[in-house]
């Protein structure tokens, strides 16, 4: 799960998958696509929001995606197209490019729409992130 910051969208997808699938078979991470908050915890309204969802969430620390991470996951889903850009220039080759994906295509197939970043906005804005991102992590998790 890939964000900006890594501290407002991709921790509460990480946190929501992590909560839907058998965490012995399927591993979920987070980063972000900038370094600001390597090693700081998630934004105190994303641990809000899905402690008020029971995803606990704040034992998460940022981290800076890295080209390393392709050889690690077979799936890396972004919150936006600047991430997917962001992303997708640290690929190697087609095999990386194909396993990166806007998170939203799961629910939105082909429509290119964008998690909205909540940060400078107020709680309804991560309430509604939460939403989104749940209903596109129950259809990864049921295919996982």
């Amino acid at each position: 799960m890939v964000c900006l910051g890594n501290i407002c969208r991709s921790p509460l997808a990480e946190g929501i998958l992590t909560a839907k699938v058998n965490p012995t078979q399927v591993i979920v991470d987070s980063a972000g696509t900038g370094g600001w908050h390597v090693g700081e915890s998630p934004d105190p309204r994303s641990i809000a929001v899905g402690k008020t969802h029971g995803v606990a969430i704040s034992h998460q620390r940022g981290m800076q995606f890295k080209a390393a991470h392709f050889s690690l996951f077979d799936h890396i889903f972004v919150m936006d197209n600047s991430n997917k850009a962001d992303v997708l220039r640290l690929a190697q080759n087609d095999e990386d490019r194909k396993k990166v994906q806007l998170i939203l295509d799961e629910i939105f197939p082909g429509e290119n729409v964008d998690v909205p970043d909540p940060y400078y906005g107020g709680d309804q804005g991560f309430e509604n992130v939460y939403q989104m991102l749940d209903q596109a992590c129950e259809k990864i998790a049921a295919r996982l």
